[in-house]
């Protein structure tokens, strides 16, 4: 049933506050009721009333309408508080899958407004003491758990300024959508790079020859950077690691036959390697997910390419 009711919920709330970039909050969109301390506040009005009228006490009844007064006036503070603010879309940005996405957020008001609360659902909260006429950029907290677009969904916008009688909150859409690049996972797939003597698209990779030494085999790996002869002489599984010169293009690609659970393991040895590769002042690199290729460049608009193709790559889509 709860879940049928936040679907109903969600639905209204599309249709009654839609989702755009920038958002003002008006009678349309705040929703107000008496908090706890508000409810305490009513029972003790009422009881005094009850109590007055019975005993024909009339300074008892005097303070109990002196209390609804003050109740009803909390009312109109508190929604004059949350009323007028204005919320922007200060852009999308990205992070890394386990780490907290920050979520930039413009905010200004026609008057000053106190006391503010913003967040997202289950992640913390952002505390504002004051919003006036100059704009003011926060940022506010995303737990991400997974690569891929991520959509935030609705911001719970709270007050409850002045003496704390009600709750005054809105939910809002900033309809922005961010990019969660897969997590860096410390390894390494060996470099290729291009045949010279080719320029097609479907060019051959092959390995480059300069030697660098011998690691621990990688289960996944192409079978033919294993060093069979260290494996012959019992030495274990070992993979020979070759580098590149630098500023030679190079090229990062997938191992073949992959599961959902390697691919995601691998897509995260990509993601280092490519940070890796970015902090070498002239390295270019390529990468090649499937049928998609990207071409060789360099640079942090480069860096940013490959992490969206390997945070939006699935298999059975980029390898038909």
């Amino acid at each position: 049933m709860s879940r049928i009711m936040q679907r109903w919920f969600s639905s209204w709330l599309k249709r009654r506050i839609p989702a755009a970039t920038q958002q003002t909050l008006s009678h349309h969109s705040i929703f107000i009721l008496p908090s706890g301390f508000g409810l305490l506040w009513i029972v003790l009005t009422v009881l005094l009333f009850l109590f007055g009228t019975n005993y024909q006490n009339n300074l008892v009844i005097g303070m109990s309408l002196l209390l609804a007064s003050v109740f009803i006036s909390t009312i109109l503070h508190s929604y004059r508080n949350l009323a007028g603010l204005t919320l922007l879309s200060a852009g999308s940005t990205h992070t890394y899958a386990g780490q907290q996405l920050s979520i930039p957020v413009k905010l200004y008001a026609t008057k000053p407004l106190y006391q503010l609360q913003l967040s997202f659902p289950h992640n913390d909260e952002l505390r504002v003491i004051e919003v006036g006429q100059q704009p003011q950029t926060r940022v506010l907290s995303f737990a991400t758990h997974q690569r891929g677009p991520l959509d935030p969904g609705r911001m719970r916008i709270e007050s409850r300024y002045p003496l704390g009688l009600c709750r005054v909150w809105s939910w809002l859409d900033l309809n922005t959508q961010h990019m969660v690049f897969p997590a860096h996972h410390n390894g390494r797939l060996p470099f290729s790079s291009l045949d010279g003597d080719s320029g097609e698209t479907g060019a051959a990779l092959k390995g480059v020859d300069e030697y660098a030494g011998l690691r621990s085999y990688i289960p996944g790996e192409s079978l033919k950077q294993v060093a069979w002869k260290q494996w012959a002489q019992e030495r274990g599984m070992l993979s020979k690691e070759f580098t590149t010169p630098e500023g030679e293009p190079v090229w990062l690609c997938l191992p073949s036959q992959l599961d959902n659970m390697a691919l995601e393991h691998w897509l995260s040895v990509l993601s280092f390697q490519i940070d890796e590769l970015a902090k070498t002042p002239n390295q270019y690199w390529g990468l090649q997910l499937g049928q998609q290729r990207i071409a060789p460049s360099n640079g942090q608009e480069h860096r940013l390419i490959c992490l969206t193709a390997l945070a939006l790559f699935q298999l059975g889509t980029g390898d038909d």
